[in-house]
């Protein structure tokens, strides 16, 4: 205990030490005054100085150790408005992405049902039922036929809310039917490119040769802001598949099978002959038809009359243009009955037959040309009922350039 006694005495000597009673001399104009501190008052002042000393310490430990414990929290706060802000953007991303898909459903919709309509009218396609009613397709499954597996959809993804869900069954539909439409297209370019290859043409080089004359400038399929919709593999698949088959078809609807003029003789046919005049071996590029002078000559296929005239050789001509590459040309006329720009059907009188030209007698020289090149008619005109069959099936989905108009016999194909 000594020893404490000790140096609290002694510390307090030293405090004692810095605190001694001081007088000031203070002199003015003459006067002198002394100023007083002693050194209770000085150690009073010093010991209110370290009370405020020591308060404004633990006022500032006190902020500071609050602002320690509160920093989490207010990271909290901060990492949850992070969270909100980010699940927003997502929400206005995923409803943005939803009304996209929306509108390239719609337009796909309305692309759909177009086809339909032009292509089918009111047809049934193959399996279309079971897609519209999905209870006769199970119907269909129980008694042994197989179930088609469910399409994939690509346009939703399954991490999207439920409600996305109701876009993704129609967009799983539209694939079914886009599907349906296409199997159908096929089979029906599957029928007029057999006909057409029994005609003696080549259906690829067709489809080529229409292929090559395409062009425009290029606009977007929509040009609202924002990525543009894709219609889709399937839809790019059946858009070529319906460009096959209207090819086809139209080829055949242009092709001349119908008789171009009600004879039965046939006086010369295509191909090598010996030259009427000269007796000389020459090509003759159609077939001749002999008859009365003014028997009406018809239009072989429905078209456009494109010459009206005389050509050398021919004599007074008509040509018609049926589409296709595919023109036909009928020579040593009489007379005209057609003027240059009318829409002609199979089976409609354009002239008279005649002698004109360089021709030994009253008769008509029909030619049939493929992009300019003179072919052999009688493979059309020869058409089996199979084709023909084909034929009237695909006039009558191809149009009014096709249309017979009333009168008109079924002999003029």
């Amino acid at each position: 205990m000594s020893s404490q006694s000790t140096g609290l005495r002694h510390w307090r000597q030293r405090v004692s030490a810095l605190f001694q009673d001081h007088e000031i001399f203070i002199r003015t104009h003459g006067h002198v005054r002394f100023l007083r501190i002693s050194a209770v008052w000085q150690k009073r002042v010093a010991l209110i100085a370290g009370l405020v000393l020591f308060a404004w310490a633990g006022v500032t430990l006190a902020v500071f150790t609050n602002q320690l414990l509160t920093s989490g929290d207010r990271a909290e706060v901060a990492a949850k408005q992070a969270a909100a802000a980010a699940s927003e953007a997502r929400i206005a991303k995923y409803r943005d992405r939803v009304a996209e898909i929306a509108a390239d459903l719609d337009e796909r919709q309305g692309q759909l049902e177009e086809w339909k309509k032009d292509y089918f009218g009111d047809e049934p396609l193959p399996a279309e039922n079971s897609v519209a009613n999905p209870a006769a397709a199970k119907g269909e499954a129980a008694t042994g036929e197989t179930a088609a597996k469910p399409l994939e959809t690509s346009a939703i993804d399954p991490r999207l809310p439920p409600e996305a869900q109701a876009l993704a069954r129609l967009e799983a539909r539209q694939e079914a039917f886009s599907a349906h439409l296409l199997a159908a297209v096929k089979a029906r370019a599957a029928k007029a490119e057999v006909a057409v290859a029994q005609l003696g043409l080549d259906p690829a080089a067709l489809v080529r040769s229409a292929a090559a004359g395409r062009g425009g400038p290029f606009i977007p399929f929509r040009s609202r802001p924002g990525e543009a919709g894709a219609l889709g593999k399937s839809f790019a698949a059946l858009e070529g598949a319906l460009f096959r088959m209207e090819v086809l078809e139209r080829t055949l609807v242009a092709i001349p099978s119908g008789q171009p003029a009600h004879v039965l003789m046939l006086s010369s046919s295509y191909g090598y002959r010996s030259d009427p005049f000269t007796g000389a071996g020459a090509m003759h590029a159609g077939l001749d038809f002999p008859g009365p002078l003014g028997t009406p000559i018809l239009a072989a296929a429905p078209g456009r009359v494109v010459f009206v005239g005389q050509k050398s050789g021919y004599g007074n001509v008509v040509e018609v243009d049926h589409g296709q590459g595919i023109l036909t040309r009928y020579a040593h006329l009489s007379g005209f009955t057609a003027r240059v720009g009318e829409q002609v059907a199979a089976g409609q009188q354009i002239a008279k037959m005649g002698s004109t030209g360089r021709s030994t007698g009253s008769h008509l020289h029909f030619e049939v040309r493929l992009n300019g090149v003179a072919v052999n008619p009688r493979r059309f005109l020869e058409a089996k009922a199979d084709v023909l069959e084909v034929k009237d099936d695909a006039r009558q989905r191809v149009g009014a350039l096709a249309a017979i108009p009333a009168g008109a016999g079924r002999g003029a194909r």
